[in-house]
Parts: C-alpha cells; structure tokens; sequence
C-alpha cells in the first residue's frame, strides 16, 4: 500500500473514465487512512494565516494563557503543552494549540442542544490584529475542500456524490493551530518515552476526514499495515498539495471498508527547530446517526459497528484524549 496523489479539480471538471480514474485512485490510497490531493486554496490566504498564526505562538505564555477557555474542551481558544494526550497513550503530547470554528447563530437548535460542541468563539484579535477575519476565511476555505472532496469518497462507496453534504452543514468542524516546540526546550530525561522526539502519540482522529494544508517541517508519520506488523513511513506530499487522512466517524459509516488514518508527529533527531501546522476536522452535524452504510455492508463483509450518535461518539474521545477539564485521564 502506498499514499497516493489525486486531483480533486479533475473530478469536479471531467466526466467518464477520468473522473471514475479520481474515484478509484482516492479509493486505494485510502486503504492506509491517507491521500494527497491538488487543490485550489489561495496561497495568499494560506501564507496569511500561517504568519498570524506563528506572531500568536510566539507571544509570552501569559498572554496565550488569555486566550485559554475553561470548560471548551479544547474546542475553541488556546490550549498549553502537555495537555491532550493520545488515546493509545498515557504521555500527554508536546504541542500547544489554538482552536476555532466559524460561530453559527445563538438560535441555531445545534447550538441550543449542543453546547460543547458549538462554544462561544475565543481568538487573539486583542495580540494579534486582524487574525480573527483571517483565520474564519481559512476556516470556511477548508471546510468547503473537505466538503467536495467527500463527493468523492461518496462515490467510492456507491453513494451518490451529495451523500455527505447535508450530513457536514453546519457541523462542528474545527480547525486547529498546532506548534510543536523545539526539543531543546522540552527537557526530557534520556532514556524516558519522550526522549524519543515524539511530538504527537499514534492516534486515529474521531472526525469523517482531517485537511492538512501545510506544515512547516516534517514529522507526520503514517502508519502502513495492521498491528505490530505496521510501519511507520514519513508522509510528505508533493508540492503544494493537501494531505487527507480519515477519521473514525468515516471508519463506522463505512463499515470498516474506509479504515481509520493512524498517525503520529515525530521529530527528527537531528531537527533542533519548532513546527508549526494547521488542521481542519470535518466533523458531522451530532445528531448524524453514525450507522454503516448499506452498499458496504456484504456477505464478505458483514455489519461490523452498531449506531452511535456522532455527538456521543465525539464525547467519548474527548475524554480519551484526555480534553475534559473537570475529568482528565491524564496529568501532565
């Protein structure tokens, strides 16, 4: 199995064999959880928001500390180093974070019924100026590219293309900063688990599918197989491209046919600076009853997961990951 690379504006402007040419190649490099994709994001807007981002990390702790939301569960503002932590893991990982969506109106019987799910909005206008319309345009940017490119993952599974569509508006996708800091400042005892530069521990993400439109070193690591007989193999995408990887939720609808994209964020040894990326999680609206769908389900492969709200499923992750302030799994 490898990572592919594939061109969502191809699907979306061919008919016939080259668009089914997109479907199928989206189709096996899924098989490890991840695809690369062309896209047509701004680059303005992408080199925008990445330097609003890096001014806000490098301010003092006191001032990021501002931004920080209790009871958000890392669901808005700004959350510390030391604090989410993998399920697979009890080490919490080396990362800060900064996290947004953009608000949907008080009225909105999502908001009503979901609170946690749709905070209140926190991001750092006050240190950095003009990052808070910057940062919603990057927002709705993404979310419209992992919109689309469910098309072709709806087709893949026999769906029609707009299966997704109703499922995504208006859901909770969130984006969210990360910076990983330098080694030298983490102060690691030699021979510990976190003196092996792990950022990030192995983990699969709870959403449909996750957008990395950049990173500013390497690190990301993919895993290829199943169990101890996997390898970890670095995932650098050509120039200029999306990486996609996908999420539980995509894992359950699809009856395990689409696994989940285990990853991972490790330094290299011989890499003394920081890193810096961006993800979006595409999340469904929670009251999506996360039930397989029927064309995957077949005679070689029977119903594998029962229903679960997506609201109930997000709940239950969060608390693995250790986001719930008033019951974390894990102490720093």
């Amino acid at each position: 199995m490898e990572i592919l690379d594939v061109d969502l504006l191809a699907f979306e402007n061919s008919t016939g064999a080259p668009r089914r040419a997109v479907v199928d190649g989206v189709s096996r490099s899924l098989a490890t959880g991840f695809v690369y994709t062309r896209h047509d994001l701004s680059e303005d807007l992408l080199d925008t928001a990445y330097g609003m981002l890096a001014e806000f990390f490098s301010s003092d702790i006191e001032t990021k500390q501002q931004y920080n939301v209790p009871g958000a569960h890392g669901q808005t503002g700004y959350t510390g180093t030391l604090v989410e932590t993998a399920a697979s893991s009890d080490a919490p990982d080396w990362k800060e974070m900064l996290n947004w969506a953009t608000p949907i109106p008080a009225a909105h019987p999502l908001k009503r019924k979901f609170a946690t799910a749709y905070p209140d909005q926190v991001l750092p206008e006050a240190a950095v100026p003009g990052i808070t319309k910057v940062l919603y345009a990057f927002h709705d940017a993404i979310a419209d590219l992992q919109r689309r490119f469910l098309r072709v993952i709806a087709e893949g599974i026999s769906c029609h293309e707009t299966f997704f569509d109703d499922m995504v508006k208006d859901g909770p996708t969130l984006t969210r900063a990360i910076r990983y800091p330098p080694m030298g400042e983490l102060h690691v005892e030699p021979g510990s688990a976190r003196s092996e530069y792990v950022w990030a521990g192995a983990h699969g993400d709870i959403n449909l599918i996750t957008a990395l439109p950049r990173s500013t070193a390497k690190g990301l690591q993919v895993k290829i197989g199943d169990g101890d007989d996997g390898t970890w193999v670095d995932a650098i995408p050509p120039e200029g491209q999306v990486i996609i990887n996908t999420g539980i939720m995509l894992e359950r609808l699809t009856n395990g046919r689409i696994p989940i994209g285990w990853h991972r964020v490790v330094a290299d040894p011989e890499y003394g600076g920081e890193r810096y990326s961006v993800v979006q999680f595409c999340h469904p609206r929670p009251w999506t009853i996360l039930q397989p769908v029927p064309s995957t389900i077949t005679a070689d492969n029977p119903q594998r997961f029962s229903a679960i709200s997506a609201a109930d499923a997000l709940d239950e992750v969060l608390y693995e990951i250790n986001l719930v302030e008033d019951g974390r799994r894990v102490g720093g």
